[in-house]
């Protein structure tokens, strides 16, 4: 259960300025520590601010999503929710200088596939990529190098609470406990590209999944011209609670205007930090200051094979379009 999960618990943040506050520490640590090794200096032009990691992170996400949306066989939704919220949540405590998020959106999809049981080979997730055998090889390998990083930097709570069950279980109340909704299938269409909107947000982090499902309902049935009162106050019982609905209410509007504002990165701007991020991942610059956990390896007896490619050996050309 949601309330009782790690999620609640170590993963859903009070405010959006919480979020940017620890996005802005992963970005001072990394510059601290590749300062303090002589490897740059603070005002090198290609070292990202906070708010273009962030653009990064947009960039990508967006990316991880479109690869989950045509991939074969046809990903489940709870499947694209987990890799989504692995992503959001690695780049809460790292900075896409240190770890390529082009390795890490992968890395998260693979993982998602594995805790939600979603059962394909490895040769069938490569396969997904727009590359040569030999590419899709590469690919793997490095998908395989950085799992138990994703795994340690997720503090090993892998289960994600997704919005898609309780969006089904209120679909599923509204027909058998609110008559005046005469066909509650007609917010379907609406609340799902609602739901694929929220999905490229923060939401995730910062309200519950029921509360999410219940908002994709609720602005699916205004886009509409429904009103859906009755049902908050007497289906939900919240009629007698003035202060739940009030917050409940609150959540709604603050979520929804994070749909309204989020904009998607310019191909222009991405173009620029992109250079920058290439930049920062150069082999000669080597600005990776953590090789053994980048690589998989523990910190004591455990070791991996040492890698034989180099990240720039593929690119963000070869996913499926």
């Amino acid at each position: 259960m949601y309330h009782s999960s790690t999620q609640r618990r170590h993963w859903t943040f009070r405010t959006e300025e919480e979020l940017s506050r620890r996005r802005a520490d992963a970005n001072r640590r990394f510059r601290c520590k590749v300062v303090a090794n002589g490897k740059v200096q603070q005002n090198d032009s290609f070292i990202l601010e906070p708010h273009e990691e962030l653009t990064i992170c947009k960039y990508y996400e967006k990316r991880l999503l479109d690869f989950c949306s045509v991939f074969k066989p046809v990903m489940p939704k709870s499947v694209v929710g987990s890799a989504c919220m692995y992503f959001k949540r690695f780049y809460l405590n790292n900075s896409v200088m240190e770890y390529h998020p082009r390795v890490i959106m992968l890395t998260c999809a693979f993982l998602a596939c594995k805790v939600d049981e979603f059962n394909v080979s490895s040769v069938q997730f490569v396969g997904n990529l727009r590359e040569s055998p030999i590419g899709q090889e590469k690919a793997l390998e490095q998908i395989l190098e950085y799992e138990l990083l994703l795994i340690q930097q997720l503090n090993f709570h892998l289960i994600v609470h997704n919005p898609y069950r309780p969006f089904e279980g209120f679909l599923i109340d509204l027909k058998t406990r609110y008559p005046l909704l005469e066909n509650p299938e007609t917010l379907r269409k609406t609340a799902d590209d609602f739901l694929n909107r929220v999905a490229l947000t923060d939401a995730c982090l910062l309200y519950t999944p029921s509360q999410i499902a219940l908002t994709a309902i609720l602005s699916s049935a205004s886009r509409a011209g429904i009103s859906m009162e009755s049902y908050l106050s007497e289906s939900l019982m919240l009629k007698e609670n003035k202060a739940s609905l009030s917050h409940l209410l609150d959540g709604m509007k603050c979520m929804k205007n994070l749909v309204k504002k989020y904009e998607s990165p310019h191909p222009e701007e991405v173009a620029v930090l992109k250079q920058k991020l290439e930049k920062c991942h150069n082999p000669e610059l080597a600005l990776n200051t953590n090789t053994k956990k980048r690589k998989g390896y523990e910190e004591d007896e455990y070791f991996t094979k040492k890698s034989k490619i180099d990240e720039d050996e593929w690119t963000d050309d070869d996913f499926i379009e």
